[in-house]
């Protein structure tokens, strides 16, 4: 049953390889990381949620996203989905919604993403800084533009494990919950991005991973969520 539909548009995926055993001891009991060639992977995801909103209802909200997000599985489960360690949003409604009904760890942030659009596509510079209460300070400013076609991510690949996940994990109350969304897959370019400042995973706890990221860059997707269940 879905509840909410909605678009994310003009995605920034940035993804840094690290150990997994650092991800590994971040996780709550009942997760386990998932890897891609030995590797576990730590994302910045930024988009646009465009048109939030209740399954049938004529009218919705939009707003910017930041998330820090990593990939795992479940013990004896071939399940693989994404975990949250911040989401940050410019909507007060919207991060409250989350918070209460969906158990996410959503923060209030300032947060704006302007787009410009060039002879060789469009240029994006996503800024934000978390506004939230009593949690740590954390910021984020980075352009970004594709460097080459779109194409949907193969089977197997790198990109499909990065991108193509319709589950998501949380813990709430020191109890393990999933959602799932659907979505046709992510229309992916290669791009790259000039971070001018990260302190996101600081504000998480993480070291900042050494050397670039693998960048990519989506035009965006039509999504459908539905409730939250207990594992």
């Amino acid at each position: 049953m879905d509840l909410l539909q909605m678009r994310w548009r003009d995605a920034l995926f940035a993804h840094w390889p690290v150990d997994p055993a650092v991800v590994s001891a971040r996780l709550p009991e009942g997760l386990r990381v998932a890897t891609y060639d030995g590797d576990a992977w730590l994302g910045v995801v930024g988009f646009v949620m465009a048109d939030i909103r209740p399954c049938g209802a004529p009218l919705g909200l939009s707003f910017p996203e930041l998330n820090l997000r990593t990939y795992v599985t479940r013990p004896g489960s071939d399940d693989h989905g994404v975990y949250f360690f911040s989401l940050d949003a410019d909507d007060r409604l919207g991060v409250s919604v989350a918070r209460r009904f969906f158990e996410l760890p959503y923060y209030r942030a300032e947060l704006r993403v302007d787009r410009t659009e060039g002879d060789d596509g469009p240029e994006l510079t996503l800024r934000h800084r978390r506004t939230h209460p009593d949690v740590p300070p954390a910021r984020f400013v980075g352009t970004y533009r594709p460097v080459g076609p779109e194409s949907v991510p193969e089977a197997g690949s790198l990109e499909a494990f990065l991108t193509e996940n319709y589950r998501f994990y949380t813990d709430g109350g020191g109890r393990l919950y999933y959602g799932d969304i659907d979505h046709p897959p992510w229309p992916l370019a290669p791009a790259e991005a000039e971070i001018e400042s990260n302190t996101l995973f600081a504000a998480n706890g993480f070291e900042a991973p050494e050397g670039d990221p693998i960048v990519h860059y989506s035009p965006g997707t039509e999504v459908t969520a539905g409730p939250l269940r207990r594992v």
